[in-house]
């Protein structure tokens, strides 16, 4: 089969991730990497207030991940993330092949929090203005 480009949007549990962010991280990467899968990029999204609870939970930490696996083998990952405590809910989705290469490096210079960093604005000329005689035009 082939490999795909997949977006992963992670709701992680707040708490669990502020004590062992690494860990949890690294547990995420791992599923991944297990089901025969590679990495392109793994950044935190941003940690908010959830519009219901989740497993108990009122607050979940996101977590982004782009990562290129075998079409099949995507449902290994969302077996693993319905039984592992730390995760809450899960979202995949299949990058389109014509946009991989712009939207996983829009994710590697993003700023968490869901604002991209700024980018050098080109220099501005001051527009020109052509100045009017004050004489009347006789018709």
């Amino acid at each position: 089969m082939a490999a795909n480009v997949y977006e992963g949007m992670y709701i992680l549990d707040s708490n669990r991730y502020l004590r062992d962010s690494d860990g949890v991280t690294n547990q995420i990467e791992s599923m991944i990497r297990k089901a025969g899968g590679e990495v392109l990029v793994s950044r935190l999204w941003e940690e908010r207030r959830l519009a219901y609870p989740i497993k108990g939970q009122r607050k979940g930490t996101y977590w982004l991940i782009y990562f290129r696996l075998e079409s099949g083998r995507i449902n290994e990952i969302k077996r693993e993330c319905q039984i592992t405590d730390g995760i809450l809910r899960t979202l995949f989705l299949k990058v389109d092949p014509r946009i991989v290469d712009a939207v996983v490096a829009h994710a590697q210079t993003a700023v968490p929090g869901g604002e991209t960093s700024p980018a050098p604005r080109p220099a501005v000329e001051e527009p020109v203005v052509d100045a009017l005689d004050d004489e009347e035009v006789e018709e």
